[in-house]
């Protein structure tokens, strides 16, 4: 504190006991703040560090490794019905249950059946007596004409009559046989060798014609079903090299093919579906059983990808904040193409570098910058670069 004002705030603080009733509060209070902004030290100014993300870059042929785990099913899965309606009176199968082509699953009532069957065939006994009877008269009136007792229009009555017997027989036998089918499909039976994988109606149910009741998954080939995220689907789907593995059995990976490619997301998961189709030698795969399919491809050369984030735009020109010894600097770069979200760098950066994320468009050149966390990515540098 300056000599000069240590020895006016003495004197005036001497004369402040002498005559307190003779001073104000308020210069008191501007005395006392006169004496702190003397004493007060100057301010000193923080260095700006910039709080930013990084990744450590790194050059591989690696383009597409990705893993989607799915479930074993039959590639063909029935959904069994009735061709009639009725009620349920038998159910001879259980899921699990192995059947063979023709065993009865489950049976209907045939009471309604058999009396409808009844009925179609006693339309075709009155329909062949009427046949015969016309017949009959069609040969007498035809000797009657050869003596010419009768006129050739009578014999042209006669024949017509015939004719329409003989219709109404082919017409209740068609009825007949259609009532004998419909009374065979009282019992539903299966169509091929397989295992029943659903039940889906029970004995006294009620159900209508082609209402599923039973699920049969037919022996044979088999196939892993998994759910792609829409950005993924296009990437995927050129992807050559599909390899699938059971969960129970991770050591063996057997070589699998996209069969299917849904072209409409499923409306809960908003994924869509992909078949992938695997071959007999994987025996123990079992339906139901929990398989990972696993998509990899490589690149000719080796490259650099970075995220969407990272790169900083100005004047129509693309660049990367790169940190070097807690410094930022500007490398401009090129662009090769894009890799889902990743953008493929050609040249400008190498491998091994450190490349800012997240806060690009904050920094300046040569600002320090502190990378946030511990968890930056130290991937393994592989042999080639971008040039």
């Amino acid at each position: 504190m300056p000599s000069t004002l240590q020895s006016k705030l003495k004197e005036y603080t001497v004369v402040a006991f002498k005559k307190q009733r003779q001073i104000s509060p308020l210069i008191l209070s501007v005395l006392a703040a006169a004496v702190l902004a003397g004493c007060s030290k100057p301010v000193e100014k923080t260095e700006d560090i910039r709080p930013v993300r990084a990744i450590v870059l790194a050059s591989s042929d690696v383009d597409v490794n990705a893993e989607f785990s799915g479930e074993v099913r039959a590639r063909v899965e029935s959904r069994l019905g009735f061709r009639v309606g009725g009620k349920i009176v038998t159910r001879k199968v259980d899921v699990g249950t192995l059947v063979k082509h023709g065993q009865v699953l489950m049976q209907l009532d045939p009471q309604d059946l058999q009396l409808s069957q009844a009925q179609a065939l006693a339309g075709l006994r009155a329909a062949e007596t009427n046949r015969d009877l016309a017949k009959a008269e069609l040969k007498r009136y035809q000797e009657l004409r050869s003596k010419n007792f009768v006129s050739q229009a009578v014999l042209d009555a006669k024949d017509s009559t015939y004719k329409a017997a003989q219709a109404n027989v082919d017409a209740a036998q068609a009825a007949y046989r259609g009532q004998s089918n419909q009374a065979g499909y009282a019992s539903l039976v299966s169509d091929v060798d397989g295992v029943v994988t659903a039940v889906d109606a029970e004995v006294g149910q009620v159900v209508q014609p082609g209402t599923p009741v039973v699920r049969v998954a037919r022996q044979g080939e088999k196939e892993i079903v998994i759910g792609l995220p829409e950005d993924k689907v296009e990437t995927l789907r050129r992807v050559p090299d599909v390899q699938v593995r059971l969960w129970a059995d991770p050591k063996n990976t057997v070589a699998g093919k996209i069969r299917e490619i849904s072209p409409v997301a499923d409306p809960s998961t908003r994924t869509y579906t992909v078949k992938v189709s695997i071959p007999d030698s994987l025996a123990e795969a079992k339906l139901g059983m929990t398989a990972v399919v696993q998509f990899a491809s490589k690149t000719a050369t080796p490259q650099i990808k970075v995220p969407l984030t990272a790169l900083y735009y100005e004047k129509s020109a693309s660049s990367v904040w790169v940190v070097d010894g807690g410094v930022v600097k500007l490398v401009p770069v090129t662009i090769s193409g894009a890799a889902g979200n990743d953008i493929v760098l050609g040249s400008g950066v190498k491998a091994g570098q450190t490349v800012v994320t997240a806060g690009v468009n904050l920094l300046k050149p040569g600002q320090k910058v502190k990378i946030l966390g511990n968890d930056l990515p130290t991937a393994p540098v592989v042999a080639g670069t971008a040039k």
